[in-house]
């Protein structure tokens, strides 16, 4: 039986869009009720350091008057951690951030800092909060994945996205790979960053990938055809290629 395949809608440039203005318009926590309504499974949305999008009013709200599971996107620090336990969200995904990058960049080093990362997903489980590591579709980083007590990884399709012709071809390969090594270590596995209607299918076909995460092509196709409309668009592509097996 195929696996069903759930949609994590990111808002985080919807909160972008009202901070470069100012002011409350337009509002994460309706776009994340208007994502319920068009078929998301979940929403996703990025807390980070300086506050660039996301605010800790939003995640309070979120919480608050959202049905649908939140996936609070984290660093692994101890403001961020603290967060976190304080609001106890469905899932927590670590993610690294550096100030001066415009969106991640990359995956996480957990093979490089396993003691680092070890006790912050321990308390988070703790708590109840599920634990996903955002990673590039490396085998090492998964087997590290493993060996610090994360149950769940999304890979970072940022470099199959971004790559053309053959090189996309290559990166593709090594996310299938990396789903399989994971579905072999008993992790669950999560894909997402610059998914868009042209990308989308092969990955959602991937039947050990069971979620995908997707937010700035969304709330960009939004301003031409509407927030609702860009993510119907999507879930029909997604559930069309998991059916089909991306034909």
């Amino acid at each position: 039986m195929t696996r069903p395949l759930r949609l994590g809608v990111n808002i985080d440039h919807v909160a972008t869009i009202r901070n470069a203005r100012g002011g409350s318009h337009p509002d994460p926590v309706r776009a994340a009720h208007v994502a319920a309504v068009a078929g998301a499974d979940g929403i996703t949305a990025h807390l980070r350091e300086d506050r660039r999008h996301i605010s800790d009013r939003d995640i309070e709200r979120l919480m608050d008057e959202i049905r649908l599971p939140l996936n609070l996107e984290m660093a692994a620090t101890g403001e961020m951690l603290a967060v976190a336990l304080r609001h106890r969200p469905h899932a927590a995904c670590i993610v690294p951030e550096r100030r001066e990058e415009r969106t991640t960049e990359g995956g996480l080093d957990v093979a490089g800092h396993p003691d680092h990362l070890r006790p912050i997903i321990g308390r988070l489980a703790e708590a109840g909060v599920r634990v996903s590591l955002f990673v590039e579709p490396d085998p090492r980083q998964l087997d590290a994945a493993k060996a610090v007590g994360a149950p769940v990884v999304e890979l970072h399709t940022g470099a199959y996205c971004d790559a053309e012709g053959e090189a996309r071809d290559r990166e593709f390969a090594r996310i299938v790979a990396a789903a399989a090594h994971a579905e072999a270590l008993g992790l669950e596995c999560h894909a997402g960053h610059g998914l868009t209607y042209d990308t989308v299918a092969p990955v959602a076909a991937i039947p050990t990938i069971v979620e995908l995460n997707i937010g700035h092509f969304l709330v960009g196709e939004a301003i031409f055809i509407g927030f609702e409309d860009s993510i119907r668009g999507m879930r029909i592509r997604m559930d069309r290629a998991r059916r089909e097996g991306g034909r």
